[in-house]
């Protein structure tokens, strides 16, 4: 049985399944590692000055992940950087929807108190960028290595960045 159990789930991490469950595992997996200090989460080097700077321009900074909000402040709370959970005001997963459904950034804005169109969302998945899009938020694709390759038409229609120092958000104070 516990054999069976562990080939379905590296069946499901090996197709990159997004599911809560599978997620809610990996947080937990996550969680030992993370608390016992034997893993740090690494981030691209633009990403937290970045955020710093928009903190301190008075910009909200929530974190929407397939995964769960436990790993998610895992993440953030053991890294490179040291402890940054700080910097986000509040974190989202699969529990309010899957990230390709427009209805989930609905969700999301209504959570916050915020309009659709008043929200900025950067995805490396262009599937996820077209649903945001259809729930009227505001998207940038982030282009790193290791992501998917984009056809010539993605890059085309969707606004495109390699570095977080390439947003300039207006204020919101």
């Amino acid at each position: 049985m516990i054999q069976a159990v562990v080939d379905n789930v590296c069946w499901q991490m090996s197709l990159d399944r997004k599911t809560t469950a599978l997620k809610q595992l990996q947080g937990h997996m996550w969680r030992a590692a993370f608390t016992a200090g034997r893993v740090k989460a690494e981030f691209f080097a633009d990403v937290v000055p970045a955020v710093r700077k928009w903190r301190e321009a008075g910009i909200k900074v929530y974190i929407y992940s397939s995964g769960s909000v436990e790993a998610q402040k895992l993440l953030f709370g053991h890294s490179t950087e040291g402890d940054i959970l700080e910097l986000v005001d509040g974190h989202f997963d699969t529990k309010i929807g899957h990230k390709v459904e427009s209805e989930s950034y609905r969700k999301i804005a209504d959570s916050i108190g915020c309009s659709t169109n008043n929200i900025l969302f950067l995805t490396d998945v262009t599937l996820e960028a077209s649903a945001a899009e259809e729930a009227n938020v505001h998207v940038a694709v982030v282009v790193r290595p290791g992501n998917a390759g984009l056809t010539d038409d993605e890059k085309t229609y969707y606004s495109l960045i390699t570095s977080f120092s390439e947003l300039y958000l207006p204020s919101s104070t």
